[in-house]
């Protein structure tokens, strides 16, 4: 069957900085309890959505220093050259067919409990740690800021050297030390990096300048933010300071992928969010801000919205987690002209429950694939996991 010519926009190159995504289908990073711990798995559940279509396939978040891990779960981890092989394993499979492969550099700050490395979390002002251990973190001092942006270029160098041609900085879902020094709810600093608005971001644009110059003219650097906390006046909203922190940093980055936070609610289940694209009341003006492409979520599944999303200048990337883990071929389901066999995510959000228990994921729709191609729905040891699970 051929592709219906309505749908040719979706299958459009869309340049990312000093990269080309060969279309507009684009895996955001989300966690799938594989990372560090089970490479071999990772690189094969990331490279089946390559082999599906997905123009773009992302890790999960990527630890890049063991002052900020969270043990019990399983992320990625980029905290030396040491974890640079596992990395490639995942880039190779992803290259293989024709994809780029994104990578999210994360530092948890106050979201650590490091449980493993047992050093004091860090966070722009004294403040407990957010999970389920009564800790404390540090209050950061100007050399461990110093210390973080440098963390930064040695993780997104590493990268590089790993084959990631997408270098992510992070701050969204209330996981990541940027988007803490953005809120007042948690940075009361007095110094030059707390107080006005353009204090609190002063080191998110730090960052992003010096990843940028560090790998920028290899690699395109993308940034995540949450335009929205839905907390109302508590937490970071969309109207005003949401708007102005992209204002600020309109041009820095090569790509904006932006969502609402926390996770919870950009992985809303079906339940609360029944229709697609629910996101976009919260996303929509960062296209008017910036001239560079903007990726963005909603559970996607519709082909005609997706073509919507695009022709109505609301995304220039279509970004999914839950629809890639409820078929990686959704792409090329739509190419093929197959839309009516798209296997389309139902919201149930089992796979978020089992990041919530640091098992491997799971999801209604998709089941393994065996090592001989064949569907089945009894595990194996010689089967990489199923799908994927919370969009961190």
């Amino acid at each position: 069957m051929a592709r219906d010519p309505k749908y040719d926009i979706l299958f459009e190159p869309v340049k990312i900085g000093p990269v080309t995504a060969p279309n507009r289908f684009y895996q955001v990073p989300h966690c799938n309890v594989l990372g560090h711990a089970r490479p071999h798995a990772e690189a094969a559940n990331r490279g089946v959505k390559a082999e599906g279509g997905w123009g773009v396939v992302c890790t999960q978040e990527v630890e890049i220093h063991p002052s900020a891990e969270i043990t019990p779960y399983i992320e990625g981890r980029i905290w030396d050259d040491r974890d640079i092989p596992q990395h490639r394993l995942m880039t190779d499979a992803v290259h293989e067919h024709g994809a780029l492969a994104g990578i999210e550099l994360c530092y948890n700050g106050m979201h650590s409990s490091n449980l493993y490395s047992r050093i004091a979390p860090l966070a722009p002002s004294a403040i407990m740690v957010h999970g389920d251990y009564p800790m404390q973190a540090r209050a950061m001092t100007k050399r461990d800021i110093a210390d973080l942006r440098r963390w930064h270029v040695e993780a997104a160098k590493r990268a590089r050297r790993a084959g990631y041609d997408i270098v992510y900085v992070y701050a969204g879902h209330d996981m990541s030390v940027l988007q803490h020094f953005l809120k007042p709810q948690y940075n009361s600093r007095s110094d030059e990096y707390g107080g006005s608005l353009e204090n609190r971001v002063r080191l998110t644009r730090e960052v992003l300048l010096d990843v940028k110059e560090a790998v920028g003219h290899e690699c395109a650097i993308a940034f995540r933010f949450a335009t929205d906390e839905l907390m109302g006046a508590d937490g970071l909203q969309a109207e005003s300071e949401g708007r102005d922190i992209v204002g600020m940093l309109a041009e820095i980055p090569d790509l904006w992928d932006v969502n609402i936070s926390g996770w919870d609610n950009d992985s809303s289940t079906a339940r609360f969010e029944p229709n697609e694209g629910y996101q976009e009341p919260y996303t929509a003006f960062v296209k008017s801000l910036t001239s560079k492409p903007v990726v963005g979520v909603g559970r996607f599944t519709s082909a005609d919205m997706m073509v919507s999303q695009i022709k109505r200048g609301v995304l220039d990337l279509i970004g999914a987690a839950r629809p890639s883990i409820a078929d990686p071929f959704l792409p090329r389901k739509i190419d093929e002209g197959r839309i009516d066999e798209i296997r389309e995510c139902i919201g149930c959000n089992i796979c978020v429950s089992q990041d919530m228990l640091a098992a491997p994921i799971r999801c209604t729709q998709t089941r393994p694939r065996a090592r001989n191609g064949n569907r089945t729905g009894i595990p194996s040891v010689s089967m990489p996991p199923p799908a994927m699970t919370r969009c961190s």
